[in-house]
């Protein structure tokens, strides 16, 4: 994909780079009150909601076309650039029509093809920056589909928006983090700028800083986040918004990493501790390797005895004492958790294989 260097966008003066404001455009008083807040602050490219997909009906799902002239205006006033959510053709042309010239597309059209379609094709000969929202689950295919569908369209000021998964049995954020999901996005596509969205992975104020720092350590080129003048009283997504002063209290209290390391002690030890590391994912590999050949055994022992492959009792007893075995080691047991899960569907994919083997040669 022929991407810019986010410096090259002409929108972003400073790095991280911060997208910040309402979840909703609410009223002319809000939004007023809001933006000019944040741009005294410094900011200058302000996100709000105009067309909100909610997940059910009766939700307060934005003003639609009737905020745009107010965004209009303010834009004017505070010398700002405005960055809203597009979901359709015509979401596209009437933000174009009111000035506005950086969109995003949400998880919830991101998950849908013919829809990332109909917005890139919307696009074609405009070049105005398109960010990407990851789609609500976690599929990383969907993800780089929806960005080389809106590249294709002629876009090469394009980003990556990581907004967290949805995870019902995540008991700590509104949507599960995930890393491993968008830094295999930046693996595969290093050029392609990579935003965090704290608000929506959070879903509470007193999460956002925790979860920002952890972008920043991960080498995330900046974020998009919820900021109202009066959270508690938004119409939407009131818990994870902050005001103006507070976000940028938050932002003093980031701390950015360097990239690399340029002492040539520091790095010597590193790759001393990278090389054991090496060693140690060698001997993971080696381990895996005999259990999975133990799994095979269990497999034939079953297919001779007509067993079938999945135990229950066995799989109760291997998911409730492997975390607690991970305690023990001062391991993270939600980590063992998925691992486990993971590897218990392997196993159960190497034992199909056995018994399809066994129907093949029963039938041959």
């Amino acid at each position: 994909m022929e991407i810019k260097r986010l410096n090259d966008w002409g929108i972003f003066d400073n790095h991280p780079v911060f997208m910040v404001g309402p979840c909703s455009v609410e009223t002319p008083e809000q939004l007023d009150n809001t933006v000019g807040e944040l741009a005294r602050l410094g900011f200058k490219i302000i996100r709000g909601g105009v067309w909100k997909p909610r997940t059910r009906p009766n939700s307060f799902e934005g003003l639609g076309s009737i905020a745009l002239p107010w965004i209009q205006e303010v834009q004017s006033k505070y010398n700002v650039q405005f960055a809203i959510e597009v979901a359709s053709p015509y979401h596209v042309e009437e933000a174009l029509e009111h000035g506005i010239r950086v969109f995003w597309i949400g998880a919830r059209s991101t998950v849908n093809p013919f829809t990332v379609q109909e917005i890139a094709n919307s696009l074609k000969g405009i070049d105005v920056p398109v960010f990407v929202k990851n789609p609500v689950n976690p599929d990383l295919a969907l993800w780089i589909g929806a960005l080389e569908r809106i590249n294709q369209a002629g876009i090469t000021r394009l980003g990556a928006i990581h907004r967290g998964f949805s995870n019902f049995n995540d008991k700590v954020y509104r949507n599960s983090p995930t890393w491993q999901i968008p830094l295999e996005l930046k693996t595969r596509y290093p050029q392609i700028p990579l935003l965090n969205d704290p608000s929506h992975i959070s879903g509470r104020r007193d999460l956002i800083l925790p979860v920002s720092q952890m972008a920043l350590d991960l080498n995330f080129d900046g974020f998009i986040i919820e900021s109202h003048i009066d959270p508690d009283k938004a119409w939407s997504d009131s818990a994870q918004q902050l005001t103006p002063s507070d976000l940028a209290g938050l932002i003093q209290q980031l701390q950015t990493r360097i990239p690399s390391v340029d002492n040539p002690f520091l790095e010597s030890q590193l790759e001393i501790i990278r090389g054991h590391i090496d060693e140690v994912d060698r001997e993971l590999l080696e381990i895996l390797s005999r259990r999975m050949k133990l799994v095979e055994k269990a497999g034939e022992y079953k297919k001779l005895n007509n067993v079938a492959i999945f135990q229950m009792e066995r799989w109760k007893k291997v998911f409730e004492s492997r975390p607690e075995w991970a305690k023990a080691l001062q391991i993270n047991p939600e980590f063992v958790k998925e691992l486990f899960d993971i590897i218990h569907s392997e196993s159960i994919r190497k034992q199909e294989e056995i018994m399809e083997v066994k129907n093949k040669g029963s039938h041959s």
